[in-house]
């Protein structure tokens, strides 16, 4: 796999700590990468209207083996987890103090039904950390990353990147909430009673979103989900200023058997993040 990152239009801003430095530049290449795979699939996919919310494609297992590959060459001894079944995964560790955690198409309803809503996520956890956090949206050639400890950027396209922040919103009455596409608003979406609620499929963009300033909350009420569908995100809203754990407060923890996170996911500027748990609380 080619190691020059001569060729990417998504170059990290001055001041990413040097011991991360590999890393931010491994995990853009490898998003870059997979995003061209992608717009070269979606430019002739063929819409399915009706895709179900598990809809796994070609498309997702190409572009992870693309990341993973990349990465194992720049990593040879880091573990991977990842969603899709690929040779790569298989043959990698998949525990250790260094790993890398992607989703090769987050969103992959979006991609299907050809609306723009995925991303591509990409994420280094050190030491059980999240260090390291990168999401691609394809469509819209959107980069948003961060590095522990030096602020989360936005790209748009071959322009300079920006360094950005949360919202500074106090009140949950006018706060903005993205979340999944929903036929009717939810209990905990009543409690919460914002002002606006904007839909995406993808987590990516939706925690992207948040950290952009974009939204104020990011609500999921699933049961549960997987690491890979909050890893990336989680480090680039609390980069940004924001708050991220599940509807109890608990902050995710990543590694554990199965790679799930419980408890649905409440990602925010920080300033709502109690008064919407407080909301939330007891609320199914």
């Amino acid at each position: 796999m080619p190691d020059s990152h001569q060729d990417s239009h998504f170059r990290p801003a001055p001041g990413i700590p040097a011991h991360y430095e590999k890393e931010l530049l491994a995990a853009l290449e490898a998003a870059r990468l997979a995003g061209s795979l992608i717009l070269e699939h979606y430019a002739c996919f063929e819409v399915i209207p009706n895709a179900p919310a598990d809809i796994s494609t070609d498309t997702d297992r190409a572009s992870q083996e693309i990341i993973l590959q990349h990465l194992h060459h720049a990593f040879p001894k880091d573990a991977l987890r990842a969603e899709e079944a690929t040779a790569t995964l298989e043959k990698a560790p998949n525990a250790g103090p260094r790993s890398w955690i992607i989703d090769p198409i987050d969103g992959t309803r979006g991609f299907a039904r050809k609306n723009g809503e995925f991303s591509v996520m990409v994420a280094f956890v050190e030491n059980g950390q999240p260090a390291v956090g990168v999401v691609l949206e394809p469509a819209k050639e959107l980069m948003t990353y961060a590095v522990r400890g030096s602020g989360c950027w936005h790209q748009d396209g071959t322009g300079a990147a920006q360094l950005i922040h949360v919202t500074t919103a106090k009140d949950l009455s006018q706060a903005v909430v993205t979340q999944s596409h929903s036929r009717k608003p939810s209990a905990q979406i009543q409690a919460i009673a914002p002002a606006r609620v904007i839909e995406t499929y993808s987590a990516g963009i939706k925690l992207a979103q948040v950290a952009r300033g974009e939204a104020d909350i990011y609500l999921n009420t699933y049961d549960s989900c997987y690491d890979w569908d909050i890893c990336a995100g989680q480090v680039l809203v609390e980069e940004a200023g924001g708050r991220v754990t599940n509807l109890t407060g608990i902050a995710p923890s990543y590694g554990q058997p199965g790679a799930l996170q419980p408890g649905g996911l409440l990602a925010t500027n920080g300033v709502l993040h109690v008064p919407a748990l407080a909301a939330l609380r007891g609320v199914t």
